[in-house]
């Protein structure tokens, strides 16, 4: 899955959804639209299990975040249009809540999607489990209305799972080097020439070659970087293929010896081919979130704050760090056994020197949009 695709549509829902969603008969149902395979099914079933297999929480599972998003976009676009003369049943209905309390939507959809009020804040009074979460989660999501981090903002989401990007290698080819990956530097080294796959996406790329130069993956002005333009133009040898999802199929037949990617795309494949190993950056590296987001104008049951503090009980954070392919921002302490060797785990240190991928001003965003288009032409 492409984590970093962003491309706004706004979709098309079907009238029997905006029917279902806007029936008042359901106003009271829990209705949770989650990423696939973010949320193991034996979280969920522990769930109904504590509330009594009430039959007002519902779970959906969507193949791709950027589905959601749309969807959010369809649903803020309905609300807001003249009802059709055609339909007139649907007038007093277009004010109706959305079909969906609780949706999924990853951190790097998060301002885009405060900036065009497709989704609103969370009553932080409701979250008893908030405290739990380590500093940086909350500061991750208390934004102002433009999106931007701001420590006197809103809280407008939960997170409930993180992943981070990583150096992915072939054993067979990389063990006839003498040496293993450790850090992004690693990249430029000459024998891997042509022998790297890298995701198609500016802010990671631009960002690792700002970590190597000891700079954030969130630097505001890249003018005054000395060398940046330089190493990226370095980098770019190095690579053979630039794709945000068929990066790691090259690496497994050894057209490619290394690669970087996504945990979550990651660790199913470690547990598939042993010849593929994972490193995370000691200089640090990016980082992403799932969030738990309520969409404007959908009213929110009380079921809903159960459901975001069940997720940050301390055993189900874990099995969410075990069963999924992300890791829960609650601290626990994994279990040993088979499932914990295939996890990928940063350390204390490692966390710290990573980041997040903010939101940039645009005339930042410009510049890493052009020094992009430089480097791939």
């Amino acid at each position: 899955m492409d984590r970093r695709t962003f491309l706004f549509g706004t979709g098309t829902l079907a009238l029997s959804q905006l029917l279902a969603g806007c029936n008042p008969q359901v106003s009271d149902t829990l209705q949770v639209q989650f990423l696939r395979g973010s949320i193991p099914p034996i979280i969920v079933d522990r769930f109904h299990q504590q509330i009594q297999q009430n039959p007002r929480a519902r779970f959906t599972p969507v193949a791709q975040l950027q589905e959601i998003f749309n969807q959010l976009q369809a649903w803020h676009e309905q609300a807001n249009r003249t009802p059709s003369r055609s339909l007139p049943f649907l007038t007093q209905q277009s004010q109706s809540p959305n079909p969906a309390a609780l949706m999924s939507l990853g951190d790097y959809w998060l301002a885009a999607a405060i900036e065009q009020q497709l989704i609103q804040p969370l009553d932080i009074t409701q979250l008893q489990t908030w405290n739990a979460l380590p500093r940086r989660w909350q500061e991750l999501v208390r934004r102002n209305q433009q999106g931007e981090p701001d420590a006197q903002g809103q809280i407008w989401a939960a997170p409930y799972r993180w992943g981070s990007t990583v150096i992915l290698y072939n054993r067979d080819k990389i063990n006839s080097l003498g040496w293993t990956p450790t850090d992004w530097s690693d990249l430029w080294r000459p024998e891997l020439r042509s022998r790297i796959s890298l995701i198609d996406q500016s802010r990671e790329v631009i960002g690792l070659t700002l970590k190597r130069l000891g700079q954030s993956y969130n630097t505001q002005n890249l003018n005054e970087i000395p060398n940046l333009e330089q190493q990226l133009q370095a980098l770019h040898q190095q690579v053979r293929l630039y794709s945000s999802n068929r990066y790691i199929e090259p690496l497994i037949i050894g057209d490619t010896w290394v690669a970087v990617g996504w945990s979550t795309d990651v660790l199913p494949v470690m547990q598939r081919y042993r010849e593929i190993a994972v490193v995370v950056p000691q200089s640090g590296t990016a980082l992403w979130a799932d969030l738990w987001v309520n969409p404007v104008n959908a009213v929110l049951p009380t079921l809903a704050s159960q459901w975001i503090n069940f997720c940050w009980q301390p055993p189900i954070a874990q099995q969410i760090s075990l069963r999924s392919n992300g890791t829960s921002p609650v601290p626990t302490e994994l279990l040993l056994g088979s499932r914990q060797r295939s996890r990928i785990i940063l350390t204390d240190a490692q966390l710290q020197r990573s980041e997040f991928l903010l939101p940039l001003p645009a005339t930042v965003q410009q510049q890493y949009d052009a020094l992009w288009q430089t480097i791939r032409t």
